[in-house]
């Protein structure tokens, strides 16, 4: 029973606040539209301020522009009224963010900026309170009520806050033009960062490299595919491949055939390998051998070998 009420909680927390998301779709005005403009076209920062819970939103929302090409520094309402007040530079934009727009730190705050003739951006669920006034552009994020039983705790209004955030970024980003190569740039660590800018080269330079000819007698094919420790070697004839043995195809053999000791490369090789060029992204490499079931790819560049991608590489290096 108590099982079944959490859920019904949870439920009309989630269905709460994804109404009032919605309609936020509604509230959009040439506000909106003018406070993109604006900012796309400053030579200045972003300035994000707040207090409270709309100061943890604010911390995020500077991360998102950041990471997506908008220069964002993060000012909390309370300090800035303490001597943090010269963070803001001349040419920086001002984004306050409250949600009744009324709070006594925020009254404090506003004429400060009005002061120094920055441009102020609001996002509150106010349009009428002190904060919406005094702006020079409302971004509204009025929602009805929280999601919390006593319309209290901030919940549906920080939620809408973010979203209106996210609105933002992602409207400038279109403006920017910001690519996945843009993004790489700010995310060069962690698994994000490294499916946007890894190579299968990045990961073959680090590999052993094994190979034999298709002459090589297959004594000396177990101890090159053992030697370097990749479960497989390429069978390469001037330079290019024309097969490959992994650690299957020797055990296949060994079942297969009583007696191997006259066998050459070439007897058991796998003649259409799959292959990858040197210069692709190793999430590629990743999807080629998701799709094939397959443990290693071989690596070439200019038609010639250059080594063996494993799965293992993958997993190590986080693509997975």
């Amino acid at each position: 029973m108590l099982q079944n009420n959490i859920i019904k909680v949870a439920k009309e927390t989630i269905s709460n606040e994804a109404r009032a998301i919605e309609e936020l779709i509604n509230l959009l005005d040439q506000d909106f539209t003018a406070a993109v403009e604006h900012i796309y076209n400053a030579k200045g920062r972003v300035i994000i301020t707040g207090i409270g819970k709309s100061a943890i939103i604010a911390t995020k929302i500077v991360a998102t522009l950041n990471s997506t090409g908008t220069p964002a520094i993060f000012m909390h309402a309370a300090d800035a009224i303490h001597g943090d007040l010269g963070t803001i530079q001349e040419d920086d934009v001002v984004i306050c963010i409250s949600k009744s727009g009324n709070t006594p730190e925020i009254k404090v705050l506003v004429p400060l900026i009005k002061n120094f003739k920055n441009t102020l951006i609001a996002i509150t669920g106010n349009k009428d309170s002190f904060l919406g006034k005094q702006s020079d552009y409302v971004l509204n994020a009025y929602v009805e009520k929280e999601a919390c039983p006593n319309n209290l705790a901030p919940t549906t209004s920080t939620t809408a806050q973010l979203v209106m955030g996210d609105a933002l970024a992602v409207s400038l980003l279109h403006l920017r033009g910001f690519s996945s190569k843009d993004f790489a740039k700010y995310h060069p660590g962690g698994a994000l960062g490294k499916k946007l800018y890894l190579r299968v080269s990045d990961i073959t330079k680090e590999n052993q490299k094994p190979q034999v000819s298709p002459d090589t007698n297959i004594t000396d094919v177990i101890v090159e595919i053992s030697e370097k420790m990749l479960g497989v070697t390429a069978v390469v004839e001037e330079n290019k491949i024309v097969g490959i043995i992994t650690d299957g195809d020797l055990r296949r053999m060994i079942t297969t055939n009583k007696q191997f000791t006259h066998l050459t490369a070439k007897d058991i090789m796998g003649k259409n390998p799959k292959v990858i060029s040197n210069k692709a992204m190793a999430v590629d490499a990743m999807e080629l051998l998701e799709e094939n079931g397959i443990s290693q790819l071989l690596a070439e560049e200019k038609g010639k070998y250059v080594g063996v991608v494993h799965l293992h590489n993958l997993m190590k290096e986080g693509i997975i």
